[in-house]
């Protein structure tokens, strides 16, 4: 009983220290005054004052835009891309699986000047190429899909082979047999492979510095110039915002899968 007490306690900890930065950021976010460090009073004054900030929410606009559209076509790549692989055989497979490790293991400021400098190169090559939202997308792409392709080949190897031949065999064409039975079973590794790549994005600030030229700016990019100047409120209350969207989304997610898992061990127990 002691140690397991001991183990809450040390995991409460854990949690607290992880957690106490957000939850400070949530309560001054509320706060009436700019310092950060001194509690004036309860307002939403911050939260009006975003919404009429068009800077930030221009940043906003395009971090989200490019995060939904990087999600998407990187899912999509990344999900052919693991449907090759896992059909590799042999040291071709481990060469490309390799290949694959290395953007996930590189150092995000090697990533954005390679980016960089093939944006340049093709400025020079094709003429009205310039640095703005698409090579903010495309390098988004690039470092987005080599972890859903990480996410979605556990799923592919936890596929039984058997399954789908046996479905040919009994009639089903390919296209069908891919729709109801190979994307059926690795739907949860493509929808946490699409999670990963959206808050990738989201997140990523290195790359996007390097990428976006002086056109287009994400939230990133935003804070990181603020930042040199003092950081408003307003950023607290911005914050706030998108980690309770993130929670809903959490919580609506692992619902939905609470709910699958039920219906499925319902239906065995019949």
């Amino acid at each position: 009983m002691v140690e397991k007490a001991f183990r809450r306690f040390y995991l409460f900890l854990a949690y607290a220290f992880l957690y106490a930065p957000i939850l400070l950021l949530i309560i001054f976010s509320f706060n009436d005054g700019k310092n950060s460090s001194k509690w004036t009073g309860f307002s939403l004054k911050w939260y009006f004052s975003l919404l009429n900030d068009d800077r930030i929410l221009m940043a906003l606009y395009y971090t989200v835009l490019v995060a939904v559209i990087a999600a998407i076509l990187s899912t999509i790549l990344g999900t052919i891309s693991a449907l090759g692989i896992h059909k590799m055989k042999g040291f071709s497979k481990k060469i490309i699986l390799n290949i694959n490790y290395i953007p996930v293991l590189n150092p995000d400021i090697v990533t954005a000047v390679s980016l960089m400098t093939l944006f340049i190169f093709f400025r020079f090559v094709f003429n009205g190429f310039e640095f703005g939202f698409n090579t903010l997308l495309i390098s988004h792409i690039v470092f987005c899909t080599p972890y859903v392709i990480l996410s979605v080949l556990p799923k592919l190897s936890q596929l039984p082979e058997d399954m789908v031949k046996a479905a040919l065999d009994l009639g089903a064409t390919p296209g069908y047999a891919f729709r109801k039975i190979i994307l059926s079973q690795i739907k949860s590794g493509i929808m946490a492979g699409f999670l990963i790549a959206f808050t990738m994005s989201i997140d990523d600030f290195v790359i996007s510095f390097f990428t976006a030229g002086s056109n287009v700016t994400n939230l990133s990019i935003e804070i990181f110039s603020m930042a040199r100047r003092g950081l408003s409120p307003e950023i607290n209350a911005l914050s706030t915002l998108m980690f309770i969207s993130i929670f809903i989304l959490l919580f609506l997610a692992n619902g939905r899968e609470f709910l699958f898992r039920k219906k499925e061990e319902k239906y065995e127990q019949t």
